[in-house]
């Protein structure tokens, strides 16, 4: 049975350069604030953007306008 990292790192790999990019952003703000300012709500929302935009990549731009106003109210 794969452990929780090795099943992100795959999930990871397959991921296009520009998600990459905003997942790196998303995890370096998210290192530097207290995780329990952010509220269950939206880390259920932003695993379910991720999983939802992953399966339906033609929603791409939609997903980067997400990930700005998630940023914007993140900082």
């Amino acid at each position: 049975m794969e452990t929780t990292i090795e099943i992100l790192k795959k999930k990871i790999d397959i991921l296009s350069p520009d998600l990459v990019e905003a997942l790196s952003k998303i995890l370096n703000t998210v290192e530097t604030q207290d995780l329990k300012d952010i509220s269950q709500f939206q880390m259920d929302e932003i695993s379910y953007r991720i999983y939802f935009h992953s399966e339906n990549p033609n929603t791409k731009l939609d997903f980067f306008e997400n990930i700005d106003e998630l940023e914007h109210l993140c900082a």
